[in-house]
This record gives C-alpha cells, sequence and structure tokens, in this order.
C-alpha cells in the first residue's frame, strides 16, 4: 500500500515493518525531526544512550544475542562519528545493524555547516554499504533494501544519512515493494562437484580437526556442526569468536588456538592431516607465521564470503556458501568414523600440555574469578567481554554450553566494548542472566553507560578484574620491548564501587579470595543491575602464548619457558 507520509514517519514505518522493536541513540539537532515523531510509534522503543559510541555497541550487542538487525540512530557532525569505532566493530565481526544518521539540510551539504561531515565518505571503509538519502520517497525503498544487505550474505553494519529537511519532507512509502538489488547475490549451496571432493577429503582423513569460526553461529549452523562432528568424530576448534558455536562441555571439544589459545588446540591443528574451516576467516591470531601455518595438512574452506577464500592461507577446496546449508550438503556423504587413535592422541595433547592450570597465589586471580562464574552460573549465562587480559581469561576458563553465548570485540579488539554490548544483550534477553566481564581500562572507555542501565533498570551483572593497570600491554611490554612500561598504570581507577552507587547500581568490592563467591551469588540475586570490583592481582601474565608473526614452534607454555 503506497502512503504519503513525512520522511521521519517513513523511517518509523519502515522500521516496525522490518520487525525492529528498539533502537538505541541520542538526539541532536540534525536527527529533532525523527525524535519528533517516535511518540506517535509507542511499539518502537528508544533507549536513550550517553554517548553514540555506546549505541553502536547495544545494537551489535543486540544483533549478536538475537540475531536481528541492531539498530542506531545519531546526529550529525559529531554524533555520527561517535558511531565509527562501533561501526568498525560491527563490520570486522559480521554483525548486522543499520546506523540512522541526521544530516544538516541538502542546500547547506558541502558548506562546513555547523555539526556538518561527510559520514558516508567517512564510514566507507567501515561499513558494509552506505547512503546519503536525498529525496523522502526514497527513504522506504532505501530502509528495506539497507536492512536486507545488513542481514543477509555475509551480515554487516550499513549507514543511513538522511539530511534534516527530509525528514519533514512529505514522501511517498510502499510498504509492498519487494527488494531488488541487481548484481547482488548471495550464496546458499556450494557447487555440488566441490561437496563431493570435500566428502572425499573427510573420509580418507585419518586426523581431521574441524575449525569453527563465527560464520558457524552467524548462520546458527550450531546443531549441524555437532551432527557432522558426531557422525565422523572428528575433534573440534572453535576460533576466539566461534566460542560457543560447540558445547565445551563435549568429549570433542578442543578448545580455540593461536596467541593466547589453548596449546593441546594449537597443536591439534599444527599435526592435523586436514583442516575443515566452518566460518573462520584464518585470522592472524591463529595462522601467524602463515609460511609454517599447518604445514601437514590438507585444508577445506567453507565461508559465505568468496574474498575470504585463499586470502591468507591457500586451500585445497573452498566452499562458498551459507555454512548450516553447506554443512547439510556435506552431512549425507560423510561416512561414520571413529578416529580412535587421533581422538586418544588428542587426549594425550590436553593431558600434556594442561594449559589452563590457575596458578597458585595469596591473592585474587582473574582466572579465579572467571571459572568460579563459570562454576556458579553453570555456564548458563550471555557473557560479554572487552578486550585484554580478561577477554582471554573469560575465554579460557568460562565453559560455554549454551550456543551463542559469547560476545566480545574480535576483529577490531575495541576496549569499551564490554559496558554498551552488555546492554543490547540484555534488551534482547530480557529473561536470561547477562554477565559482563571487564577490564578497570576498558570499562573506563565507556562507563557513562551506566546512566543507561540505571535509568532501565538492566540487570546485567558486571565484574571488573581490577588489576590497576593495562594488563595485556605491560605484558607486551614486559616481553617484547624490554620491560620499557610507559603509559601501563591506572592508577587513578575511581573507586568503581561508590561509581556504581552514584548511578543509583548495587556496588560490592572483592579484595579477598574467600569473598568471591558470595560476591557472585549475591550479584545473581539482586534483582537490578550490579557492579562487582575484583581487585585481583597486578602483574599476571596470560599463557600460553603465541608470539605475534610466530608459530607453534614458539609456543610459551608458562612463565618458566619465556
Amino acid at each position: 500500500m503506497v502512503e504519503n507520509k513525512i520522511g521521519s514517519q517513513i523511517v518509523c514505518e519502515a522500521l516496525l515493518n522490518e520487525g525492529v522493536d528498539v533502537v538505541f541513540g541520542i538526539p541532536g539537532g540534525a536527527i529533532l525531526p525523527l525524535y519528533g515523531v517516535l511518540s506517535q510509534y509507542e511499539e518502537l522503543r528508544h533507549i536513550l544512550v550517553r554517548h553514540e559510541q555506546g549505541a553502536a555497541h547495544a545494537a551489535d550487542g543486540y544483533s549478536r544475542s538475537t540475531g536481528k538487525v541492531g539498530v542506531a540512530f545519531a546526529t550529525s557532525g559529531p554524533g555520527a562519528t561517535n558511531l565509527i569505532t562501533g561501526l568498525a566493530t560491527a563490520m570486522m565481526d559480521s554483525v548486522p545493524m543499520v546506523a540512522i544518521t541526521g544530516q544538516v539540510g541538502r542546500a547547506a551539504i558541502g558548506s562546513d555547516a555547523f555539526q556538518e561531515t561527510d559520514i558516508t565518505g567517512a564510514t566507507l571503509p567501515v561499513t558494509k554499504h552506505n547512503y546519503l538519502v536525498m529525496k523522502a520517497d526514497d527513504l522506504g525503498e532505501i530502509i528495506h533494501e539497507a536492512f536486507y544487505i545488513a542481514r543477509t550474505g555475509r551480515p554487516g553494519p550499513v549507514l543511513i544519512d538522511i539530511p534534516r529537511d527530509v525528514f519533514t519532507e512529505l514522501g511517498n512509502y510502499d510498504s509492498n515493494k519487494q527488494v531488488s538489488i541487481p548484481g547482488y547475490t548471495v550464496p546458499k549451496n556450494a557447487e555440488n562437484k566441490d561437496v563431493q571432493y570435500a566428502a572425499k577429503l573427510i573420509n580418507k582423513s585419518n586426523k581431521p580437526v574441524i575449525l569453527a569460526g563465527h560464520g558457524v553461529i552467524i548462520s546458527k549452523a550450531w546443531e549441524e556442526l555437532k551432527f557432522i562432528a558426531e557422525k565422523a568424530q572428528i575433534p573440534v576448534i572453535t576460533t576466539l569468536l566461534g566460542i560457543s558455536s560447540f558445547p565445551e562441555n563435549h568429549i570433542l571439544s578442543t578448545g580455540w588456538p593461536g596467541m593466547h589459545g589453548m596449546a593441546y588446540a594449537s597443536l591439534a591443528l599444527d599435526q592435523a592431516d586436514l583442516i575443515i574451516n566452518f566460518g573462520s576467516r584464518f585470522d592472524d591470531r591463529i595462522v601467524g607465521d602463515v609460511s609454517r601455518f599447518a604445514q601437514r595438512s590438507k585444508k577445506i574452506h567453507v565461508d559465505i564470503d568468496p574474498a575470504e577464500i585463499n586470502k591468507s592461507v591457500r586451500v585445497d577446496v573452498s566452499l562458498v556458501g551459507n555454512i548450516k546449508d553447506v554443512i547439510n550438503q556435506i552431512i549425507p556423504l560423510v561416512e561414520k568414523n571413529t578416529h580412535t587413535s587421533w581422538i586418544k592422541h588428542i587426549e594425550k595433547l590436553k593431558n600434556d600440555h594442561p594449559s589452563l592450570e590457575i596458578p597458585k597465589s595469596d591473592h585474587i586471580l582473574g582466572q579465579e574469578v572467571v571459572k568460579k562464574l563459570s562454576d556458579i552460573t553453570n555456564g548458563d549465562a550471555i557473557i560479554c567481554s572487552g578486550v585484554g587480559q580478561h577477554q582471554m581469561w573469560a575465554a579460557q576458563h568460562y565453559t560455554f554450553t549454551n550456543p551463542n553465548s559469547w560476545l566480545s570485540s574480535g576483529g577490531l579488539g575495541t576496549m569499551g566494548y564490554e559496558v554498551p554490548s552488555a546492554i543490547g544483550a540484555q534488551v534482547g534477553n530480557p529473561d536470561k542472566l547477562i554477565w559482563s566481564i571487564c577490564g578497570d581500562g576498558g570499562f573506563q572507555m565507556t562507563l557513562m553507560e551506566l546512566a543507561t542501565i540505571a535509568e532501565n533498570n538492566l540487570p546485567i551483572k558486571y565484574a571488573i578484574l581490577n588489576n590497576n593497570h593495562l594488563g595485556m600491554i605491560t605484558q607486551w611490554q614486559g616481553l617484547f620491548y624490554e620491560k620499557d612500561y610507559q603509559a601501563e598504570t591506572y592508577t587513578g581507577n575511581p573507586d568503581f564501587v561508590k561509581l556504581a552507587e552514584a548511578y543509583g547500581i548495587k556496588g560490592i568490592r572483592v579484595s579477598e579470595k574467600d569473598q568471591v563467591e558470595k560476591a557472585i551469588i549475591e550479584a545473581n540475586k539482586h534483582n537490578g543491575p550490579v557492579l562487582v570490583d575484583f581487585v585481583i592481582e597486578k602483574v599476571d601474565d596470560v599463557y600460553p602464548m603465541i608470539p605475534a608473526g610466530q608459530s607453534v614452534n614458539e609456543l610459551i607454555e608458562g612463565p618458566n619457558n619465556v
């Protein structure tokens, strides 16, 4: 049906028709006409954030945890540029998001008007696509096209920039018009001959491993992954972002490899005769020195994005298609197997390289906090993290048994992601327990969003692993920069408990080991947000470690073999 409405109304109608029920944003001059009609659309919940980066990360967390397209609003100029870190985070991790920004009026574009920024130019490298909409008549079609692009194929963020006077202009909106994008094709099934060859390699292999990446989670292929792994008895290694695509209490679960991954996972990859890569881009944190990566193996790469095939690692078979569909193509052709000797060897690697033993200490260790959190929640929580030592400890010591229960910034490595992404996860999953494991450094980059949490009484639980410095930076400076410790201390950390209380949030400080369990249980029982300040050992390096650009041959399993 074609309707005549002003641009702001068309935006809201189109969002509702896309199934949007919540947006994260903050108003400003150029986008005020859109905010001026939100009261007409009660079905469209607006979460007022305190910084536009928070809006982008919240939309990201909402999207990852629900599988829906997250939506963020921002005004022109600094409002729009503040979105860029969040857009880049989503782009690197293939997260579907639509950002709608206000722009100066059409007549002022290019005149360096107040709060004017060429945001389509600025975001070109960090969006899957973007638009500058110059007519209200085009708004509806472009919004539906943006959602289609964001969610299909390899997902990613799309930005729509709308001049202020386009929001107020009358235009036509045809809600029944179908999206048609010539030249934009979405792969589904792989070529049959390639599938058959891949299945032949799997059936012939004696030491296969599956490398499960974020693509498994994006395509919701965790059941298919489990089925094929069990049918052919193939050990499953996940990437950092592939964590929670395969239950970690499963006998075939073999951890995650690479720079700070389990030693046995990196060794299993190195010793395999076949690597079946489902939805991973062979990231440099796993591959290291390309010339020495997994030289003993043939490689099958399944990915929806053909640009990822042979980008860093040459493969023997490429299967371009949706992971879920391609695994279903392979399953009937794969023979049942036991791989008994290989699985026994994997078990020996696990026993010989117990990477996750927690050192003894009189002080609280970050690893202990995460392990205790995992035990108390029984893995039944959505875990968010930022970037740094706390991220590695969270990935190492939390046992993920539920699919799609781990949210973290992988590709971009965004400090501060941990605070607002948890907002999006909690809004999208109001009945689930959300724990955000934070570094004291990253937490302070987006802590203003505590106001958003308090205003909406979101029952998020924040665990700050507070070592009063940038732990990962200190570790690298100590190992690789001759202990030249520059800008590594955070001696000016605030009193996080008082900070929480200032926002009306329950705060708990834990400074003794015997308080850890009690604090987690108390936080879980509290019907509202909680911030727990775990005062942990200041200097406690993350192991194992493969130095950047090196291979498993340079694996450092602990401080005694540095």
